[in-house]
């Protein structure tokens, strides 16, 4: 029985899910790069980036080669860079509009602290010995 392509999809979005992964994929889009070179940029011990790079590696959305003593991944392909750059286009929309709610929730907040502090100014130039009450 074949996968269904939204659970395809799914499971792609899943094997994504790791901040190593995303790292190494937003690094290998400069071109193929030595793992000693990915250890340098990504803080974390060689054999959790070794793993990392087994998941990629497998998925087949990297590709890794030997140069001698040194192993050094790419990119299977050019369509991961632009799901980076649809990421990141997407991400800096969703922080654009938190930022937009962010400025109306402050306006908001200066508006209710403008009102309180109107309201108490108001009530202290009031003196309670001067009042006239309506008969």
């Amino acid at each position: 029985m074949s996968v269904p392509l939204y659970q395809a999809k799914a499971e792609f979005f899943r094997m994504l899910g790791h901040p190593v992964r995303i790292r190494v994929l937003e690094l290998l889009q400069d071109g193929p790069t030595p793992v000693r070179d990915l250890l340098a940029e990504i803080e974390v011990e060689p054999a959790a980036l070794s793993q990392q790079l087994a998941v990629l590696r497998r998925s087949g959305i990297v590709t890794s080669r030997r140069d001698g003593s040194t192993v050094v991944y790419a990119l299977a392909g050019g369509d991961v860079a632009e799901l980076m750059r649809a990421a990141r286009r997407i991400l800096t929309e969703i922080v654009a509009g938190q930022n937009e709610l962010l400025t109306e929730l402050q306006a908001g907040d200066r508006d209710q602290h403008r009102d309180r502090d109107r309201n108490q100014d108001q009530d202290q130039d009031r003196d309670p010995a001067f009042e006239v009450t309506a008969r």
